[in-house]
């Protein structure tokens, strides 16, 4: 059912796979690299075509000094963090409390109701983008900081739901019947039993929807409009100029955008391998 641990493989299949593994790294490594040598480049190596070679001059502090003085990168990385953390903050916290009700409650209609939570994961987003910013529009939050954090909360609560309920039923759920027992409300079980019991998960789910709305490139060009509203993915083609492409300053500008998901995943690093590897064994 599971693949074979490689430890397990033929000598041949070990020896192919030392091989593979680096050259797929590589391979997979290349377009970061050339975007990070990129953003090294005078404009010079640009028009010339100098595109995968060595740069004639590195120019490291002129480009990331140009892109903080000559555009608004700082309200973009802003916009950036105005929609992310409320984001992250809702739609784990109704996770929780949804993954709650779904993994201890037992009702007419659970497996129903859990369904329609994952069901969404399952609609193309691009079939949504008229209906949702026809909505937006008519509730007045289009071009909005609020109405893109609202939608992101929306559409990842139904994910969220999903790893929280499955978390919660893997946890014993003696603890809950031993509280019950001693007469502990359904709130303080949820708060002072299960909850704790859920830090590596929420760390883990937090680490996840940061990245995915940092990320996000399509909602962020189809909700917003403008250096105010929009966040730094869809700001970066601001970065560009009116007749040349600034491809330097655009590849500096990917480099400073991706800096917060990576800095968040290596301070959370080790309590988002514990939530997703936790019961994993018994």
């Amino acid at each position: 059912m599971f693949p074979r641990p490689i430890e397990k493989a033929s000598p041949p299949a070990k020896a192919l796979y030392k091989i593979a593994l680096p050259v797929a790294l590589i391979i997979w490594l290349l377009p970061l690299l050339a975007v990070a040598l990129t953003s090294l480049r005078s404009q010079a190596d640009i028009l010339t075509g100098n595109y995968w070679g060595w740069p004639t001059s590195f120019n490291m502090l002129e480009n990331y000094t140009a892109i903080f003085e000559n555009t608004p990168i700082g309200q973009y990385i802003l916009n950036s963090f105005r929609v992310t953390i409320p984001t992250v903050i809702g739609a784990v916290g109704l996770s929780c409390m949804t993954g709650f009700a779904l993994a201890v409650y037992k009702f007419k209609g659970n497996l129903i109701l859990f369904f329609l939570f994952v069901a969404g994961n399952f609609v193309p987003f691009q079939i949504l983008m008229v209906p949702v910013r026809d909505f937006t529009v008519s509730l007045g939050i289009y071009n909005t900081i609020s109405g893109l954090a609202l939608f992101h909360i929306a559409f990842q609560t139904g994910f969220c739901t999903l790893f929280m309920r499955n978390f919660i039923k893997a946890l014993p759920f003696e603890l809950v019947e031993a509280a019950r027992v001693e007469g502990v409300s359904e709130i303080r079980i949820f708060w002072y039993v299960v909850l704790p019991l859920m830090k590596p998960a929420i760390a883990a789910l937090s680490v996840l929807i940061f990245t995915f709305i940092w990320n996000d490139y399509f909602w962020a060009m189809v909700l917003t409009q403008g250096a105010d509203t929009q966040p730094i993915t869809a700001g970066l083609n601001s970065l560009n100029g009116q007749w040349v492409s600034s491809w330097h300053l655009v590849s500096a500008g990917s480099i400073v955008a991706a800096m917060p998901p990576v800095i968040m995943f290596f301070l959370m690093q080790r309590h988002f391998i514990a939530g997703l590897t936790l019961g994993a064994v018994k």
